[in-house]
């Protein structure tokens, strides 16, 4: 979840197009009611997914005269609804009041949708009323003051680093497994020899393996025809070592997906938007990035099927 600039043309457009395929082409809100003078005052977060595209948005507007702040402008593309994105939302616009030092957030809350912020805190006054057609009522709740002192900016280790050369690369997948506690999940064309066949990759791999009985080191692999060719050792550790790593493919329709990347359940990750390269970033701890990828995993991982060609060599 990333804050946003209204000035910047970019961001305007990457929240205007959620907004509008939202509440225009949805809700059949009048296009020339969607945006406001308040835009260009307020605070926007803007979710994206693994390919950049903006997936939901909305907006933190400052105390008015008559009016204390209001949180506003929530929406969450219909693809990407129930997948907590929503609540992602919630969160980084009230650690943005907490951070602005308001001690009070309202919103103009469709009915329908009174469960989720009652979940937030947020309690409604006053009666039903229509906004654009669709029913709305006030909500509001108190923010700790406390936190008006607490401003902090994001810590240096979710910042994403670049990397561009091979060393770099190699020592960003190291890290990765390193930092992994019980869980690592790896996802790549064909192993990444270059990475992952050397022996401190593998040994980093072996000791996280045998730390306990819980761990769980998944990898979804592409190409496993040509890792199994290549006689890549990480396919004979997980042999060796098959109560904790596993091996799958992704199913026809994930064989498209050109990145490949490696996270931990620290939220380590290391990432590439086209697998065949080097080039891409890290960062050692950042849950919205490394969760978002983590997310991702998983959903082709249950879809996935076991590797009979990196199976058939144990047998």
């Amino acid at each position: 979840m990333e804050p946003v600039v209204w000035s910047n043309a970019r961001d305007r457009d990457a929240c205007r197009r959620v907004r509008e395929e939202v509440f225009v082409g949805e809700q059949k809100v009048p296009i020339e009611d969607e945006s406001d003078d308040l835009d260009a005052v307020s605070h926007h977060v803007l979710a994206r997914d693994l390919a950049g595209s903006p997936i939901a948005t909305g907006r933190l507007v400052p105390p008015q005269a008559d009016a204390p702040a209001r949180i506003g402008r929530m929406a969450v593309l219909k693809p990407w609804r129930g997948r907590r994105v929503g609540e992602a939302l919630m969160h980084a616009l009230l650690d943005r009041a907490r951070e602005l030092g308001y001690l009070r957030v309202e919103m103009h809350a469709q009915s329908h949708a009174i469960p989720f912020y009652e979940r937030f805190g947020f309690a409604v006054f006053g009666e039903e009323f229509h906004e654009c057609g669709i029913a709305h009522k006030h909500m509001g709740r108190d923010i700790d003051p406390v936190a008006k002192v607490e401003r902090k900016g994001p810590s240096p280790e979710s910042l994403p680093r670049a990397v561009e050369t091979h060393e770099q690369a190699v020592a960003a997948t190291r890290a990765v497994i390193a930092g992994a506690r019980r869980e690592l999940s790896i996802y790549t064309r064909s192993l990444d020899p270059a990475l992952l066949d050397n022996d401190e990759a593998l040994e980093a791999v072996k000791a996280l393996a045998i730390a306990g009985h819980s761990v769980r080191i998944r990898v979804l692999v592409q190409e496993p025809q040509t890792a199994a060719q290549d006689g890549h050792r990480l396919i004979a550790l997980g042999q060796r070592l098959s109560s904790a790593i596993e091996f799958r493919t992704p199913v026809a329709d994930d064989l498209q997906y050109a990145s490949a990347f490696i996270v931990n359940d620290g939220y380590g990750y290391f990432f590439r938007a086209l697998g065949a390269r080097f080039d891409g970033e890290t960062a050692t701890r950042a849950p919205g990035r490394g969760g978002q990828l983590q997310e991702y995993f998983d959903a082709v991982w249950e879809r996935a099927e076991l590797c009979d060609d990196l199976r058939q060599l144990s047998l």
